[in-house]
């Protein structure tokens, strides 16, 4: 299927309270002339109560090693209820962006050229925090479409199939970790988490994030020995992206391949 930006369906993710974010994007959006839907960020500080009965408590802290940032709960809940009312729309396909993102001067064109070429993707990071060890699958124009052998980390701004969001949904709950580790498990998921580089645009909080705090001060790690099953985790996780990379075809790199000129079978 061939998909333009009318087939696109637009959410901002805002916390209410933060004003100044959302001023910040509205003017970029308006700049862009990007229609868009806000969606009021679930305030997980404020719902701790509520939110600790979606989780796996014991489970989140072993797999990340810390302490729970009740922030990053309500991130992770915000998206899932975009996701919901993105399927509620009837939209084929969603760009979904979070409060703190920079949009680079090619970042409709790269959403353009990624909507008509959707065949070459289940969902796409258009920026990132982390994008380790990338496996290029091909070219779009001037851009590389990178599997990530590595972490790929961080969810600003992402395209998304409705069929990855019917996927993924049932299994994001309980909790058991942040949002991007468990959208990082495509090889449970089983789906294509790729990459568009270089990235059309990136994420700047300003040393101020309402999850991590300022210069990261409420990341609360445990001493290393706690920490020993996040390691250990965190290596097998190599093991199991390479395995479902290679069963897939994915790990040998293919950058010669032009996405565009292939055909969804």
């Amino acid at each position: 299927m061939t998909l333009s930006r009318a087939d696109l369906g637009v959410w901002l993710i805002n916390l209410p309270r933060a004003t100044a974010r959302r001023q910040r994007m509205e003017a970029q959006l308006a700049r862009m002339d990007l229609g868009y839907s806000v969606f009021d960020g679930v305030d997980g500080k404020a719902r701790k109560d509520e939110l600790v009965k979606l989780m796996d408590l014991p489970a989140f802290e072993r797999n990340l090693g810390r302490k729970v940032l009740w922030g990053g709960i309500g991130c992770y809940t915000s998206h899932l209820g975009v996701w919901r009312e993105f399927l509620a729309s009837g939209k084929p396909v969603a760009l979904i962006m979070e409060d703190d993102v920079v949009f680079h001067d090619d970042f409709l064109a790269a959403v353009d050229l990624a909507l008509a070429n959707d065949h070459a993707w289940d969902m796409l990071k258009l920026n990132r925090i982390r994008a380790k060890l990338p496996i290029c699958q091909g070219r779009l124009g001037p851009y590389r479409v990178n599997a990530y052998l590595g972490s790929a980390t961080g969810t600003g701004t992402y395209l998304i199939h409705r069929a990855t969001v019917e996927k993924l949904l049932p299994a994001m709950i309980p909790i058991t970790r942040a949002t991007d580790h468990e959208i990082n498990r495509f090889f449970r998921h089983d789906f294509r988490l790729f990459g568009l580089e270089p990235f059309p645009s990136h994420v700047d909080d300003g040393g101020e994030s309402l999850i991590t705090g300022t210069g990261f001060g409420d990341v609360a790690k445990f001493k290393w020995y706690r920490r020993l099953p996040h390691y250990r985790l965190k290596a097998a996780n190599y093991f199991r992206r390479g395995w479902w990379l290679a069963k897939k075809g994915f790990l040998i790199p293919r950058c010669d391949r032009d996405l565009s000129l292939e055909i969804e079978e």
